[in-house]
């Protein structure tokens, strides 16, 4: 039998598609594909695979059967691996790439075509980033809107752990495709992430170029399965993982996510990246949720800054949504301290320890009648919109309110029973309710009272506080599991309809204590 490409002595090319077999031994990286979005200018796309060590390996870009441009590069020992960075590109498409390998009088050609270039992102997460579009509210309606977007193209990892770092994935559930309302809606918990989806439309509506949204995500998993060894120990995780409960469903295992999920990406050329994730922590490892989450970012900033040879921002946009509500049995403050240790216990991003982040406040997007419980509100086109507004705003410079008010001074009025608040934006005022909180101290002893909403202006609300017989120490808003009803919540922005975020915040040096004490 002949070997494939030679002929008597003749040195012919052998054409293969993207997904060649692994017995060539040439191939792209399982994720570059037809219809892929490659990251545009002013970053560098990269553009990696395998071959046989030593080949010469050369990339063509072509546009309309007019090259326009060419790597040469070769295979590395030991990875069997080879890479190059496209020079950068603006947003469109659609382009045709090669890669040619040469080994000794041996051709292989390997093809993608209907590449686009434009901005990716990343979407990550647990069950409520895993939700599909056929599980959220107007579905029928949401499905059948993809005609206007086919430049939104779509890619999603298969579930998959790992006990160690794969350098690549090892299935993929969804190779890059065009929307449609099949593969938008192929079922429950499945393919496509309907917040990643919406997210990555709304985007396209304003910036008019194409998005490549990538989806990785695994419901019922604690953020210790998404992080590497490395960012675990700056934290203080143990090693051993932890007990199992109730609110993990998925894979536990420190690091088998990252392993297998989110690494072998980490070569790729990134916009961005946007998260939903923190129900599983509410009893596993919950204090130190606000180490862990931070350092995740960092780290995964680090390893895909690094991986894709500086391509992707060191410190690329990572937006996230705050926890939305839950109808509990039991009236703990689990849900508000996940919510608080999100942001780093500053209430507010971005902030000096989690730059460049910005976030969704989801706590009035209840859904009591959710038929796959009320931890999955079903209103996922809220998040996306009040996500999307976050990466106008931090990954593009727009100059617009992203984020409700927060309270940047207080005053206490003693004498008169009165705890004035500032903000820093305008409030609207909904209703009056007891949803603030006072922590009241005698004999160094503190108790949580109701501290009823009084009079307010355009930025001032003054709080009742005369029920506290000791000495105030701290006020808190929103500290419950389920703060409100469908977008009723008292506080909101008054002209862009996002509520005021959770907070606690101390008198200053008042009373000795922390937050341990208070917030019992």
């Amino acid at each position: 039998m002949v070997a494939p490409g030679f002929i008597f002595g003749l040195v012919l090319p052998l054409i293969l598609p993207a997904d060649t077999s692994k017995d060539v031994r040439f191939r792209f990286a399982s994720y570059i594909n037809n219809y892929m979005v490659l990251q545009k200018e002013p970053a560098g796309a990269v553009i990696w695979g395998y071959g046989i060590f030593g080949a010469t390996v050369t990339v063509t870009l072509c546009q309309d059967k007019e090259t326009i441009m060419e790597k040469v590069t070769s295979v590395k020992a030991h990875s069997n691996s080879w890479m190059v960075v496209l020079d950068p590109t603006k947003p469109g498409g659609p382009y045709e790439m090669m890669a040619q390998q040469t080994f000794g009088r041996t051709n292989f050609t390997l093809r993608v075509h209907d590449v686009l270039f434009g901005d990716v992102w990343l979407c990550s997460g647990q069950s409520n980033m895993q939700m599909t579009v056929s599980q959220i509210f107007n579905a029928t309606r949401e499905l059948s809107n993809t005609a206007a977007y086919q430049s939104v193209r779509i890619f999603s990892v298969s579930l998959t752990e790992a006990e160690q770092e794969l350098e690549d994935l090892a299935k993929i559930d969804l190779q890059w495709s065009k929307p449609t309302s099949e593969n938008l809606g192929h079922g429950v918990f499945k393919y496509m992430s309907a917040v990643c989806w919406l997210f990555g439309r709304n985007l396209y509506d304003t910036l008019h170029y194409p998005i490549g949204l990538i989806s990785s995500s695994w419901g019922g998993t604690p953020i210790e399965a998404w992080s590497s060894g490395r960012s675990l120990k700056t934290c203080g995780v143990p090693t051993r993982g932890f007990a199992q409960s109730d609110s993990v469903t998925g894979p536990s295992k420190n690091s088998v996510l990252w392993n297998a999920m989110i690494h072998p990406l980490h070569n790729m050329t990134l916009k961005g990246m946007i998260w939903y994730q923190g129900e599983s922590n509410i009893n596993v490892n919950r204090d130190l949720y606000n180490c862990t989450f931070p350092a995740l970012i960092e780290d995964w900033r680090q390893a895909f800054h690094r991986g894709s040879q500086g391509q992707t921002e060191r410190f690329f946009p990572f937006g996230f949504v705050q926890l939305s509500s839950y109808l509990s049995a039991t009236s703990d403050d689990k849900f508000p301290q996940i919510r608080w240790h999100q942001t780093a216990d500053f209430g507010y991003v971005p902030n000096v320890r989690m730059p460049n982040t910005f976030m969704a406040v989801a706590m009035d997007l209840c859904d009591r009648t959710s038929p796959y419980g009320s931890i999955h509100p079903r209103d996922k086109q809220t998040v996306a919109y009040r996500l999307h507004l976050g990466a106008r705003a931090v990954a593009y410079g727009e100059k617009l309110i992203f984020q409700g008010p927060l309270p940047e001074k207080m005053e206490l009025l003693a004498d008169r029973g009165l705890l004035n608040l500032t903000y820093s934006q305008q409030i609207q005022v909904k209703k009056q309710d007891k949803i603030f909180e006072i922590s009241c101290c005698s004999d160094r002893q503190c108790k949580w009272l109701p501290a009823p909403m009084g009079t307010f202006s355009a930025q001032t609300l003054a709080l009742n506080v005369s029920s506290c017989r000791g000495t105030p120490a701290a006020v808190r808003y929103a500290w419950t599991t389920w703060p409100c009803e469908y977008k009723r919540c008292p506080l909101y922005h008054p002209s862009s309809t996002l509520p005021a975020p959770p907070f606690i915040a101390f008198m200053t040096d008042q009373i000795p204590g922390d937050l341990s004490k208070l917030a019992k």
